[in-house]
């Protein structure tokens, strides 16, 4: 790890630097595969212990990595799972640290605004729905390549959409095998802007830039109040584990995961 300040730091997959008194956060690789090194997620926790405690920031900027993979990446993370032959107990780890991540956003008493481009499948959306504000690039498409593997989403989906979109909306979106283009994305509702490719971190640095500008007892409050209607949240991601471990144990999933395109 290379320290440059105490809020500037470099890791293997991510990199965080103080932008006047925004943290901006940008991860390189895969969130799944990431979550499974013990390390790797005990350096993303600290650090954002470390932001949360700290007077200095006021937001929080959080950028995709430009270069993942989409849904060739989730196949090939399930196939190292499936070929490592991991037990229950270190997938649950595994499931566990992405509901980490997820509620250390949610909880993050700063505004959390989130930026993506290229091809987002449901975990990197799910983590974006964690935030308080989302801004895409106009080549951004969100696919859904749980279908083919006969999975749900980790990382909250469900609940996300359920509460953003109504039960009915988020059924139709979760059983779409169509993807959503940034457009039709911000239509819906699932992100609140769009920036060219070009201009998308600094679009996004100026959003929260603006966010910065308001009383940071005032935002703390309001997101407190806003978080008590996501206080299922927890159960859920629970919940979703189990839902999860059984999907990967069925005859099923083998069946799918031979079959997929990218393995």
């Amino acid at each position: 790890m290379k320290k440059l300040t105490p809020l500037d730091q470099t890791y293997d997959f991510f990199s965080a630097e103080m932008i006047e008194d925004i943290v901006v956060l940008k991860f390189r690789e895969n969130l799944l595969v990431r979550a499974a090194d013990l390390h790797a997620k005990g350096s993303l926790f600290e650090y954002l212990d470390n932001v949360s405690r700290s007077d200095r920031v006021k937001a929080v900027l959080i950028i995709g990595s430009p270069e993942k993979k989409g849904c060739e990446e989730y196949f090939e993370f399930y196939r190292k799972v499936f070929e490592l032959q991991m037990d229950q107990v270190a997938i649950v780890r595994l499931y566990n640290a992405v509901n980490q991540f997820i509620l250390k956003i949610m909880e993050l008493n700063k505004i959390v605004v989130h930026a993506d481009s290229g091809e987002v499948i449901p975990l990197f959306l799910n983590v974006s729905l964690a935030c308080d504000y989302r801004v895409v690039a106009e080549n951004t498409v969100f696919k859904n390549p749980c279908l083919e593997l006969g999975l749900v989403p980790k990382g909250g989906g469900v609940f996300f959409l359920s509460k953003m979109l109504g039960r009915s909306k988020a059924l139709e979106i979760l059983l779409s095998e169509g993807d959503i283009p940034a457009q039709e994305a911000l239509i819906l509702g699932l992100v609140d802007n769009i920036a060219p490719r070009e201009t998308l971190e600094k679009v996004a640095l100026n959003i929260a830039r603006g966010f910065t500008r308001k009383p940071s007892t005032t935002v703390a409050g309001i997101k407190k109040l806003l978080n008590y209607s996501m206080k299922d949240l927890r159960d859920f991601l629970e919940v979703e584990n189990q839902v999860l471990l059984r999907m990967k144990g069925s005859a099923d999933f083998r069946k799918r995961l031979e079959e997929c395109p990218f393995v």
